[in-house]
């Protein structure tokens, strides 16, 4: 509908608007610091996973990402845990085991992921390339 497609178009000019006045320096952009947070090959994927599989283990996300190697995920895990996106609890039985999750703030990337999803179904063709 015509309508919301000016609303839409209203409410994104409105938030560029906000983003350019707000953040003069590009180390202050909110995009860029998003960008950065999910840079990397294995963030995004983590994330997508422990999505789809909630209170996972190690080895799990390892048959989930195959190519990933052990110290690779750990050090990954470890980043997205510090900054807040993964939770690790440890359970202290026998035998004892670790479980990742994402926490309420990485789940309040998933909106990123549709919209990523969104663009992709759109604009990628079924070899992954870049359709014109």
């Amino acid at each position: 509908d015509g309508r919301n497609a000016e609303m839409d178009a209203a409410k994104w000019e409105t938030y560029i608007d906000h983003v350019l006045e707000k953040n003069e320096r590009e180390e202050d952009c909110p995009i860029r610091r998003v960008l950065e947070l999910l840079s990397g090959r294995w963030r995004p994927q983590i994330i997508y996973t422990l999505y789809k599989h909630p209170a996972c283990r190690f080895g799990q996300l390892q048959k989930a990402m195959p190519r990933v190697t052990n110290a690779v995920l750990t050090t990954t895990l470890r980043e997205l845990e510090r900054i807040g996106i993964v939770q690790r609890t440890q359970f202290n039985e026998v035998p004892p085991h670790v479980e990742y999750s994402l926490t309420d703030k990485g789940c309040a990337l998933l909106p990123i992921f549709y919209e990523m999803t969104v663009w992709g179904e759109k604009y990628l063709g079924d070899e992954g390339m870049l359709e014109r």
